[in-house]
Order: structure tokens, then sequence, then C-alpha cells
């Protein structure tokens, strides 16, 4: 619990943070601290968090989300496009490891395309299927996004190439 106490920053406690810093280069100390530990997140799990920013963004009615580049990001992306559930991907390289600009889409009265995005394998429980065991999606209206040893592809693709793998989402 922090509390302010004649200018600086105080712990629960009354003490102040940085020994015997000022008052003003407490705060500076504090909030660079606070935006270093925001903006320098270390992601676990890259694939839940584009799909959280697509159901994010969707949601809340978004001409387009950003997310960090990567080939696996930029494959599943890409299924979205040829499956129609996403207008278009702009890959944007910046000094670091680049942006992908997703284009969402919408229906008619505004309704996102997108009803529903779901993780099925993930760090701590992998998900894997053979050919013959692969997972439909409401009954096949849906879409499950597969990596197989052939690539990143559909169930449906999967199945007509005859290989199996890892079952990273589904869309519907």
């Amino acid at each position: 619990a922090f509390g302010r106490s004649s200018g600086t920053l105080a712990d629960s406690k009354g003490g102040a943070f940085g020994g015997g810093a000022a008052p003003g280069e407490q705060a500076a100390i504090f909030l660079y601290t606070t935006i270093k530990e925001v903006s320098g997140v270390n992601i676990t799990d890259p694939i839940a968090d584009l799909l959280t920013r697509i159901r994010n963004a969707s949601t809340a009615k978004h001409p387009s989300v950003d997310v960090p580049a990567s080939n696996l990001k930029k494959a599943i992306a890409n299924i979205l496009v040829e499956e129609g559930y996403v207008k278009g991907v702009q890959a944007i390289t910046d000094d670091k490891q680049g942006v992908l600009r997703i284009a969402l889409k919408y229906t008619e009265t505004g309704a996102p395309v997108i009803t529903g995005l779901r993780r099925v394998s993930k760090p701590g429980l992998r998900i894997y299927t053979n050919c013959a065991d692969m997972p439909k999606v409401m009954k096949g209206l849906g879409t499950a996004i597969i990596s197989t040893s052939k690539g990143v592809m559909t169930d449906k693709a999967a199945r007509a190439a005859n290989v199996g793998g890892e079952v990273l989402a589904f869309v519907w």
C-alpha cells in the first residue's frame, strides 16, 4: 500500500523509498521502475497474447491491432486472412523484431466477424492430434489452427495433407 506523506512516496510503515534521494527523485525512480515493469513484461505464451490482443481489439471495435512479429504469428495471421476472419495483415519493420498490423473485419451491423478465439495447446499442457482424430470446431463451422511438420495450417488442410500436429487454437 503506497501513500503520500509530505510530498514523498512512503510505504505502509511510513518509511520513504530511495534512502537519501530527494522527493522528486524518489517519484521519478518509482515511476521509471513501474513503467519498466509494465513495458518489459516477459510473455511466456506469445500465441495466447496474439489471440487476446485480437479478441480485445475486436470487442472494442478497433479497426486494427498491432502485435509483435514472429514467423509463427505471421503464419497464424495469414490463416485468419485466408479463412476470412480478418481483412489483412501488414508487416511493419522496426529496429527490433517488427510489428504485425492486423486489420480486423466486421459485419454490416458492426459485429466482429470473429465470435470466438481459444488457445488450445498451452506451454504447460501441449495438445497433439493425428489426422484421424483432428478436432472439428463448431461441427465444422469454425477453424482449428494446427502446427504440423509441413507448416502451420487449418484442420481442413491438415486432413487433406494427411498430417497431424499440435492444436494451437480454435477460431469461430
